[in-house]
């Protein structure tokens, strides 16, 4: 009985509260910076390869995820071969990013510049936006390529 009640809170805090790993050496897909000097914005998607690429932010995150065909050495046939995870930016731990909510706008930004921070819930999101500011609080969905690139001063 004692064997499975560990098993059991074992496989409980595998499963809440964990936190992106990231090694000391990952560097940023996007910008080549290194990520765990930021955990806070720390963004990853694992292949369905079993490759593990790390992002700096989920904006540099999307970047990959809109255009993934600028990086022809990671086979991606569908959306579905990734398996995306951000990090909250208030909790600190990794949430399935078509589940989270992005801020756009706000005052803070990231190492890659104007960034959208990350929450496990819209309330977070929208109590973030009341104390750094933002235009809007918005899900994976409502996330497109052109506000990326509009991020990254990139209009086109």
């Amino acid at each position: 009985m004692m064997k499975k009640l560990c098993l059991i809170l074992v496989t409980l805090s595998a499963l809440f509260g964990a936190k992106i790993e990231i090694p000391k050496d990952a560097q940023c897909l996007i910008r080549k910076v290194q990520i765990y000097q930021h955990p806070e914005w720390a963004s990853t998607i694992t292949l369905r390869s079993k490759e593990h690429l790390y992002f700096s932010s989920p904006k540099s995150m999307f970047e990959f995820y809109f255009e993934s065909s600028r990086w022809p050495e990671y086979v991606i046939r569908t959306k579905e071969d990734m398996q995306i995870y951000v990090t909250d930016y208030d909790t600190m731990e990794k949430i399935v990013a078509q589940e989270a909510f992005f801020v756009y706008g706000s005052s803070k930004t990231s190492i890659s510049g104007d960034d959208l921070p990350a929450f496990s819930t819209k309330e977070q999101a929208e109590a973030f936006v009341k104390k750094f500011g933002g235009t809007r609080v918005l899900d994976f969905a409502g996330v497109s390529d052109a506000l990326i690139n509009l991020l990254n001063n990139r209009l086109r």
